[in-house]
């Protein structure tokens, strides 16, 4: 990928069991949720232990380029399904970003139907590009808003979630490191105004002796 390159990923816990209850003759069709919405998760945590976190707004994707999304496994490879050819739907509910796909077309994707069914591979990730402004931080919960997605690359089954920290974007890492030293400078003042004012009631207590 070039260094400019603005795509990142995001990972989800659990992806839908391919095989439908009671079902002999497998679709082989997987169900499951790409993206949530109104659930913070830690984005990233600095040396000094604070967490920092994330929520993907209910609106993020309204206005999202999701003309040709693919499927792969850990975002490279194989495509075993697309939107282009109708093999892979993408729906925006109350809950989140839900994705069906149809792994039957050809041998590589029903192999990856049966690592799904058989719990081998539980785990799904979306690849995307935030909007410029597209986001809004809150310093009082150390939360990002994420608004505005201007485009979903692919959704992937994937073997380990990727971790947003290390896989995060080099123009996300700007923009978290500028939050953190902020942050950092606001608490050193902080802390030096508190030792000020120590002092000073310490003086005060001495000389009143």
């Amino acid at each position: 990928m070039p260094k400019n390159d603005k795509r990142e990923y995001r990972s989800m816990p659990v992806m839908a069991v391919a095989r439908a209850e009671g079902e002999e003759t497998p679709s082989f069709k997987v169900r499951g949720y790409a993206s949530t919405f109104e659930e913070p998760y830690v984005l990233y945590e600095d040396w000094d232990g604070n967490k920092f976190y994330e929520v993907i707004d209910a609106h993020a994707f309204d206005e999202a380029d999701m003309s040709d999304v693919i499927m792969q496994y850990d975002h490279e490879g194989m495509v075993f399904a697309r939107t282009r050819n109708n093999s892979l739907k993408i729906e925006i509910d109350d809950h989140g970003l839900l994705i069906e796909a149809d792994l039957s077309l050809t041998q590589d994707s029903r192999r990856m139907w049966e690592a799904i069914d058989t719990g081998l591979v539980d785990r799904m990730s979306f690849c995307f590009v935030i909007a410029e402004d597209g986001e809004k931080y809150d310093k009082a919960t150390k939360t990002s808003r994420i608004l505005k997605i201007s485009k979903v690359y692919d959704v992937s089954s994937v073997s380990i979630p990727a971790n947003p920290g290390t896989e995060i974007s080099t123009a996300r890492k700007r923009f978290l490191d500028g939050v953190i030293q902020e942050e950092r400078t606001e608490r050193s003042a902080a802390e030096a105004r508190a030792k000020k004012i120590k002092i000073l009631h310490m003086r005060a207590k001495m000389a009143a002796m």
